[in-house]
């Protein structure tokens, strides 16, 4: 893949991605893992996992000439995002301080997204923009 344009399916990614590179910023101290912890619930999280992140997308691109499978791939994209980043912030942490199994699954989630958005880059070539070197 030698095009640097980006497929309309990685943009959820892509956004995620700089999200969570502006928190580790605002805060050098963060490990990537507590950066993608402060990403869960913020106003980014909450417009991707109720779904109106890519209602907007789709409602965007569709007055383009965009292939139907396109279409069709966004709106999985968008029911997969709905059910795994389901919004129970405040049973993120049982007492002893691990992560319950549904905000694991959120977890989880968000890293394969940075994570494919970091793979793209690389293979685009276009190292410049892996920041927070989960591939590696």
């Amino acid at each position: 893949m030698l095009t640097k344009e980006k497929p309309y399916v990685l943009l959820v990614a892509e956004t995620i991605y700089s999200k969570v590179c502006e928190i580790k910023k605002k805060n050098p101290d963060l490990t990537t893992v507590n950066a993608i912890e402060n990403f869960i619930g913020s106003k980014t999280y909450k417009e991707i996992s109720s779904g109106k992140f890519h209602d907007e997308l789709i409602d965007k691109i569709s007055k383009k000439k965009v292939p139907e499978e396109t279409l069709k791939l966004l709106h999985i994209q968008k029911n997969l995002s709905i059910n795994q980043l389901i919004q129970f912030p405040e049973l993120y942490y049982a007492k002893n301080h691990y992560p319950l199994k549904i905000s694991q699954r959120a977890f989880d989630h968000l890293w394969r997204m940075c994570e494919s958005y970091e793979l793209w880059c690389k293979e685009t070539k276009q190292n410049k923009l892996i920041i927070l070197n989960i591939i590696d």
